[in-house]
């Protein structure tokens, strides 16, 4: 039997499976992955996601490195846009455009390739599957941005509360399709 979602986070609290004390002692992890292998549940997700990104303008669709590739894939299809994969450093051949940023533990990049895509002028809308501290998404704003982009909005499925992701991100709107996250 199929099931019909109503909204996404009937699909979500339907599909996610929660795991105690990953990736250390203390958190419960949200994992996505049975809600993404679940046809209703990924489409009723991805339209969610899609709607959000059409209200804030989208012409392309920028998603994070790895499960942002898998959702905004999905939504940039059902757009009819283009999507910018932004990678981890390493992972794409030179020329790259890289921002650096701080984790709680060290620093990481982002990356995007410097050549086959003009990026000047687009209005671009970031697409994850979960909002923490915000890291990711401020650098990948800093780095389009630097590229001449606007960055009209963030898109995500969950959002984790009380890490203070919600406050780096007050320059451009920003959705969580799940409210009850």
């Amino acid at each position: 039997m199929t099931t019909r979602y109503n909204n996404a986070s009937e699909a979500i609290a339907d599909k996610i499976r929660l795991v105690k004390d990953f990736p250390e002692e203390g958190i419960l992890f949200e994992d996505l992955t049975p809600v993404l292998a679940d046809a209703q549940a990924f489409h009723t997700v991805v339209s969610s996601l899609s709607e959000a990104c059409r209200k804030l303008g989208a012409d392309m669709i920028g998603g994070l490195d790895a499960r942002g590739f898998l959702l905004g894939s999905a939504v940039a299809y059902d757009l009819g846009v283009g999507i910018l994969a932004i990678r981890k450093k390493g992972k794409l051949p030179p020329p790259v455009h890289t921002q650096e940023y701080t984790l709680e533990y060290g620093t990481a990049a982002l990356e995007i390739p410097a050549e086959g895509q003009d990026l000047q002028g687009k209005k671009i809308v970031l697409v994850d599957d979960v909002l923490a501290t915000g890291g990711t998404l401020l650098a990948a704003t800093q780095l389009l941005e630097s590229c001449g982009a606007e960055v009209t909005g963030y898109v995500v499925v969950l959002e984790v509360a009380g890490l203070g992701g919600r406050e780096k991100l007050s320059k451009a709107p920003l959705v969580v399709i799940n409210q009850d996250s």
